[in-house]
């Protein structure tokens, strides 16, 4: 922190990192947001999250000025526009071949496909949201047409299973995860945060080593890897924290905001 340039851009990742675990934005937190419009820092919210879950978080901050990476990197997402200017799905093709070789190693593995106009999943696919953008389908259907992302869930240790389905994907697919439990998010090869990130960055004529991000979980890693600074929030999985560069107070305790306030601190006048 010491001795560090202000950055030219802030990235933030949305659960665990800029929401508390109630899913609101605090106080701080947004006062901190507003010190970065004035300042004419562009704030950028890289999220696994689809567009359809960015309404909760639009409401509590403003529409974004700059735009917002969905699905992992595979859609960037000009909210003030209301449309996606950047879309990397996975293909029909590609979605059949990624699913045959998962099944062919875990049988009971039940799949979901993040489409553009929803969620498709299989029958025993655990959903938890209500939604008529939310319907079941046969495998076919899911695979019949191109997917942002494609979900699977299954049991077992997450760290484990993304590790071995990375290994057996590599090349073809990109693996990650973003909660706790075993639920493994693919897309398309090369699409990341990190992919996401650069492009808005390249709008912006930003380099690399003049942005700030945040983020908390495995999904994080490829921008933490693209960015000057990382900052990982104390409530982080430990491979997250081992990876960034600091690591600040957590979600619940608005650390994004502890972070920026000490970034942008006038150096004290000897």
């Amino acid at each position: 922190m010491e001795g560090m340039t202000p950055p030219a851009l802030v990235a933030s990742d949305l659960d665990g990192t800029l929401l508390r675990t109630d899913r609101t934005v605090g106080a701080r937190t947004l006062a901190a947001l507003a010190r970065l419009r004035e300042r004419g820092v562009p704030f950028v919210m890289v999220t696994g999250r689809p567009i359809r879950w960015l309404a909760e978080v639009v409401a509590q901050t403003g529409i974004p000025t700059a735009p917002t990476v969905c699905s992992n990197g595979a859609v960037i997402y000009d909210a003030a526009a209301d449309r996606i200017v950047e879309h990397r799905p996975l293909a029909p093709e590609l979605l059949a071949d990624v699913v045959a070789r998962l099944r062919d190693s875990y049988p009971t593995i039940a799949f979901a496909a993040e489409t553009d106009d929803g969620l498709r999943h299989e029958r025993h696919y655990p959903v938890g949201e209500v939604s008529a953008k939310v319907r079941p389908g046969e495998l076919a259907e899911l695979v019949a047409t191109p997917a942002i992302k494609l979900l699977a869930r299954l049991d077992g240790v997450p760290d484990a299973v993304a590790e071995q389905m990375a290994a057996s994907l590599h090349g073809v697919a990109e693996v990650t995860r973003s909660s706790h439990d075993c639920l493994i998010e693919i897309s398309a090869a090369g699409v990341t945060k990190a992919t996401g990130l650069a492009w808005v960055a390249r709008r912006y004529g930003v380099a690399p080593e003049d942005i700030v991000a945040f983020g908390d979980m495995p999904n994080d890693l490829p921008m933490f890897g693209f960015v000057g600074h990382s900052v990982a929030m104390a409530n982080a999985e430990p491979a997250v924290r081992a990876a960034a560069d600091a690591v600040t107070a957590s979600n619940d305790e608005d650390g994004l905001a502890d972070y920026l306030d000490r970034l942008f601190e006038p150096a004290p006048i000897d």
